[in-house]
């Protein structure tokens, strides 16, 4: 799907700097995937515009979030308004001779449409093992499973993903003025990723109890 593509809805088509806009399922997904935390934006009883992190995971192709049943933000999202969800993944920093060129290198998605509270217990379930699988594969079967008055406790929203963009910056900085002295001024890119440290177990369980298999996995899969 190209820039220029009638099939793109205006709401999320990229205009600043179009060709980095990307708009694609596989792209779409894969930053979806990648990313922990996105933010949902409502406008607020007031009539003030509100934007909250929330954890989300995508089932094919729909976008689920979660949080307390207590939060009158989600409630207020499920309740058949327009809500817009992003995402963003930050790979680097990018730093040019000129302050005006420094930029950021990165992988960005925005959602917009209409989202739906989840009422069945069983798509919770499946919406709730998908947020711990995607952190933490493996974790599902570890854990104890959210009993009758945990899913209470808990609403779920399934946003489709039918108005969607990403947007994506890579390489270097692109400008290099002619009087600009290669020789006295480094320039470049200096890398940024998510990186987990060693485990820090509660104090109250024994000193020897192994860490479970899919805390270790996750963070050998984030060392450094």
């Amino acid at each position: 799907m190209t820039q220029k593509d009638s099939s793109i809805p205006e709401s999320v088509r990229v205009h600043r700097i179009p060709e980095r806009g990307h708009y694609d399922r596989e792209t779409i997904d894969a930053i979806l995937d990648a990313s922990i935390v996105c933010h949902v934006a409502t406008i607020d009883a007031d009539g003030r515009p509100l934007v909250i992190p929330n954890q989300h995971a995508r089932v094919d192709d729909v976008v689920y979030i979660h949080g307390s049943a207590a939060s009158r933000n989600l409630k207020r999202a499920g309740q058949g308004i327009d809500i817009s969800l992003s995402v963003t993944l930050i790979d680097g920093l990018v730093i040019a001779h000129r302050l005006f060129n420094h930029s950021i290198n990165y992988r960005s998605v925005v959602l917009r449409g209409v989202a739906e509270q989840v009422e069945s217990n069983d798509e919770k379930l499946i919406a709730l093992e998908a947020f711990t699988e995607r952190i933490l594969p493996g974790r599902w079967a570890e854990a104890i499973a959210p009993d009758e008055q945990e899913l209470k406790s808990t609403i779920v929203l399934r946003l489709p993903i039918t108005e969607a963009s990403a947007k994506i910056r890579t390489g270097m900085p692109g400008h290099v003025d002619e009087e600009e002295d290669l020789t006295k001024l480094w320039v470049g890119v200096i890398p940024v990723a998510l990186v987990a440290g060693n485990p820090i177990p509660h104090p109250d369980i024994p000193a020897d109890l192994a860490v479970s298999p899919s805390v270790q996995q996750w963070a050998q899969s984030h060392r450094d």
